[in-house]
């Protein structure tokens, strides 16, 4: 029987394994070593083991014979299929929270927005990818609904390794924050179906890059 300590453990281990792999820790094709998690961590196997499990139900790492866990390699029809599904859910997102943000959010997305500018003129991948999360998950969250950001946090799990390539393309990179600069602008002057469309537009210029990378 899980004592609370150790379900408290295995919780947290499994939200940090989730996070890096929304944030593109790992790249489509590669293998999770349990014991370097762990080292990585700080913590035990087992947790590790157990959240690996977890997320391998949820489909977003696979369980490979004679290869172990590994980060799933997309084909271009699963692709599509995620980036019809984030643009449904992100735009909905998007517009209800641009009618409800305050003006607190307001200022910290402009700050992110700020941040992922320095992080492309810096090539910093990895600083650009945290931000760009902080900022769509500050704009969904103020839509007020939980189970819409539940449902969109639980999508970006299956394209999070592959987003860390979009700087692959220095053209791709080079535009990658003028579509929240446009959102910024139709937040400004209170335009919630202009922060859809911007929304939308940012998801299908990259979609259409890291679409070549699939199989």
């Amino acid at each position: 029987m899980k004592t609370p300590a150790s379900s408290t453990l295995q919780d947290e281990t499994y939200t940090t394994l989730r996070q890096w792999l929304s944030l593109g820790r790992w790249l489509p094709g590669e293998r999770l070593k349990i014991k370097q998690l762990a080292q990585d961590m700080q913590v035990g196997e087992m947790p590790v083991r157990t959240a690996l499990q977890r997320l391998v139900a949820e489909k977003a790492l696979a369980n490979i014979p004679n290869c172990g866990v590994t980060v799933p390699q997309l084909s271009r029809t699963q692709f599509d299929d995620i980036l019809q599904t984030r643009m449904l859910l992100e735009g909905e997102a998007a517009e209800k929270g641009a009618r409800n943000l305050s003006s607190a959010d307001f200022k910290l997305l402009e700050e992110l927005t700020a941040t992922m500018g320095e992080a492309i003129r810096n090539h910093d991948v990895k600083g650009y990818l945290t931000a760009n999360e902080d900022f769509h998950i500050t704009l969904y969250r103020a839509s007020g609904s939980a189970m819409l950001l539940s449902l969109i946090e639980s999508v970006w799990l299956h394209v999070g390794p592959i987003s860390n390539q979009l700087h692959q393309d220095p053209h791709v990179w080079s535009i990658m924050n003028d579509c929240h600069e446009d959102m910024m602008r139709a937040l400004q002057r209170k335009d919630p179906s202009a922060v859809r469309r911007a929304i939308e537009r940012d998801l299908f210029n990259a979609g259409q890059y890291l679409k070549t990378l699939c199989n």
